[in-house]
């Protein structure tokens, strides 16, 4: 009877220390500037490092790539793990587009001082975009990219302006329903900080959107992306491949999508 007891009185409080534990350190779960687990391949375009200046004193590690004062320019948010250089094979094939680009690397990554929040990536993001007009283009010549992570940046910009166009890849509705998903023992509505709510924020984006999201997404259910998609206001646009993973592939077809997407804009 008395081992029964214990055990009554230790659960609770062990459950309760998994909940305070994954209060106190969750933004180690999810962002990970160390990790390199995408494709190091060689640079084939032509870009400046430029440096961004954010809020708190943080400067960010950026690069520039500027080619035709006519072409719009996309700014690239990158996921929550990973540099600049592991974005290269995506930006040799945005490269062939006729596009600008800028890409930005969060604080806390690719050498950037400071920790990464919600809130301290929509400044970087913001910081971006004044950083753009300060050099002569305005937002509705500007294309908002989000991947994975970034995808929650682009909307929360996306929500309060109009931009040229949007591009989502491997979207997600809420940081609370990637953690119900991830954990659905824990109670993520209260735990989590970061809640990122793409789905409240993709009905308020009047800019063209593209949803782009691998049925084999193994990471953010490709549900998720369908559900955006049936949200989001029009003009919007899909591609929903059955064989890509949360890393979609950067072949012929995604090219061909985002230059018919670019040039309906």
């Amino acid at each position: 009877m008395i081992f029964y007891k214990k055990i009554l009185i230790l659960l609770p409080i062990s459950y309760f220390a998994i909940c305070l534990f994954m209060f106190l350190f969750q933004r180690t779960f999810m962002y990970h500037p160390d990790i390199n687990s995408y494709d190091d391949t060689g640079i084939q375009f032509e870009f400046k490092k430029v440096e961004i200046s954010s809020t708190e004193n943080i400067v960010l590690n950026s690069w520039y790539s500027f080619k035709n004062s006519n072409y719009k320019t996309l700014v690239f948010f990158h996921g929550n793990a990973g540099n600049l250089n592991n974005r290269i094979y995506k930006l040799n094939k945005i490269n062939q587009l006729n596009l600008n680009f800028l890409i930005i690397s969060w604080r806390g990554f690719s050498g950037n001082s400071g920790k990464p929040t919600e809130d301290g990536l929509y400044q970087d993001a913001k910081s971006s975009i004044r950083w753009l007009e300060q050099n002569g283009i305005i937002k509705t010549n500007i294309i908002l990219y989000g991947e994975s992570l970034g995808t929650g940046v682009a909307l929360e910009l996306a929500k309060d302006s109009k931009y040229a166009g949007i591009i989502l890849e491997s979207p997600f509705t809420s940081m609370v329903a990637m953690a119900k998903k991830i954990y659905p023992f824990l109670p993520a509505s209260i735990l989590v900080k970061d809640k990122f709510e793409s789905l409240s924020k993709v009905k308020k984006n009047v800019s063209p959107i593209l949803i782009m999201h691998g049925e084999m997404d193994t990471l953010v259910p490709a549900h998720m992306g369908k559900i955006l998609f049936q949200e989001a206001n029009n003009p919007k646009y899909s591609y929903f491949p059955s064989s890509d993973d949360h890393m979609m592939k950067y072949d012929i077809k995604l090219v061909s999508v985002l230059r018919d997407f670019i040039s309906a804009l």
